[in-house]
């Protein structure tokens, strides 16, 4: 039997009970992160007012928290790879849930800030892990589908946020807009009892009781298709600088090619989410309406998110997320003129599809592109380094605002770096498989008898 025996097996098996109770805790995780990080949009046009923020200054703290999220994204990744995916999804949830909240509590911007800084650290720690998890238990056939679909929870916060902010900001104002955030905290019990680790962390630490229970769920069968009863299951070498690993086996032009997308397309997705609503209300549109506008953003993205998800399944990744972010430049431009109103809800609805259902689909083309032992770590260097662009998104949108640019210019600002996104992509070379394979054809691996 091979040393990727277990490997195998996941990749193999059927979609079950087991898969369908990962998967919804994938999505609900990433829900309530796109909620709390999309929140502040919604919430903004009333700090500005209250505080008395400039557009700039409102912009820096919008950056605050994906500030955060570059920590967050790059070190607890990096400690996911150590010491476990499920260790640190606890963490990350915690962090943001709790900060989110408090920031409701906020009665100047100094102290808000620095909740949007530490429920940063979570949100950025919260997505690579749920994505290198799925891309471990997940079969083969489905991983782009279930990375996808899990990562529609970005869409689902960022139609809750704006939803719930049209329901209570008239009587009960935008503090109990953030302590909706709470509630992950109220389920970490059944988080800690019913959310699987890692199968390679449970090899690493010997814990092959809860491996071969585990396996039995997804599988009851499966010690029947391993070629004999004492099966040697290899764990890929630890490397003790996880980060250098993915500048190894012509990977680093990848990962920095890797960096620039998520820069660009970071910077298109929260310069949005941040500055639509006051953008559509600088271009005469009331706030409901406004906020209706990142309504349709989002939803457009939430059901665009899984028909990409099928097709990239079928047909492959790279072309499709390539031709995804053209055709979202070409939208964003277009928002810039008059047009009909069901035509601006069309191209807003597209652009979701293009910005943030494309980022969905390009974390699992990165997530399948690294092999395990870096994996958290490539998907969080990226998404860590594109926080950058993400910082900058809001920043340049505040820039844009004080400057009273006009519309048009502003939504081709947005636009340019989905075109810069698609070459640099065009530039990353193809994987050929040999990725997943480069720790079964290291001779130096250690063996590990679990059966």
């Amino acid at each position: 039997m091979s040393s990727n025996s277990i490997k195998n097996i996941l990749d193999g098996s059927k979609f079950n009970r087991f898969h369908l109770g990962v998967l919804l805790w994938c999505l609900f995780f990433v829900s309530f992160e796109g909620y709390d990080l999309v929140v502040y949009g919604s919430v903004v046009p009333f700090l500005t007012k209250e505080w008395n923020l400039s557009p700039i200054q409102a912009g820096v703290i919008g950056s605050y928290g994906l500030f955060g999220m570059m920590f967050g994204s790059i070190i607890l990744s990096l400690l996911a790879d150590r010491f476990g995916r499920k260790s640190i999804i606890i963490v990350s949830v915690t962090f943001f849930s709790i900060f989110t909240a408090i920031s409701g509590f906020a009665t100047d911007e100094q102290l808000f800030s620095w909740c949007r800084f530490l429920a940063g650290i979570g949100f950025g720690g919260t997505l690579p892990t749920v994505i290198s998890l799925l891309t471990e238990y997940t079969s083969k056939s489905s991983k782009n589908k279930a990375i996808t679909i899990a990562l529609c929870g970005n869409q689902v916060g960022g139609i809750l946020a704006p939803l719930i902010g049209i329901l209570v900001f008239s009587s009960l104002g935008w503090r109990p807009v953030l302590w909706f955030s709470v509630i992950p905290l109220l389920l970490l019990p059944l988080i800690i009892k019913y959310l699987p680790e890692s199968p390679q962390f449970l090899i690493r630490k010997g814990k092959f009781d809860t491996l071969k229970a585990t396996l039995t769920k997804i599988d009851p069968n499966y010690q029947h298709r391993m070629d004999v009863e004492q099966t040697t299951v290899s764990e890929p070498p630890v490397e003790r600088t996880p980060i250098v690993g993915l500048f190894k086996n012509k990977l680093g032009l990848s990962t920095v090619l890797f960096c620039i997308v998520y820069f660009m397309g970071l910077l298109m997705i929260y310069g949005l989410n941040t500055w639509l609503p006051k953008l559509m209300q600088s271009a005469g549109y009331p706030l409901i309406s406004s906020l209706g506008f990142a309504i349709f953003l989002n939803g457009g993205a939430l059901i665009g998110t899984i028909i990409i998800g099928v097709i990239a399944d079928r047909k492959g990744s790279k072309k499709l997320i390539t031709g995804l972010y053209v055709v979202g430049a070409i939208c964003l431009a277009l928002l810039g003129f008059k047009s009909n109103i069901v035509l601006l809800y069309l191209l807003i609805a597209i652009a979701g599809v293009c910005t943030m259902g494309n980022q969905s689909l390009l974390n699992a083309f990165v997530s399948q592109y690294y092999p395990n032992n870096v994996r958290s770590t490539g998907v969080g260097l990226a998404n860590g380094v594109g926080r950058l662009g993400g910082m900058l998104g809001p920043t340049l949108g505040g820039v844009l605002l004080s400057l009273n640019v006009p519309i048009v210019l502003c939504f081709l600002v947005f636009a340019l770096p989905g075109v810069f996104a698609a070459v640099a992509l065009l530039l990353v070379r193809k994987n050929d498989q040999q990725m997943e394979s480069i720790s079964s054809k290291n001779p130096n691996v250690n063996s590990t008898n679990i059966v």
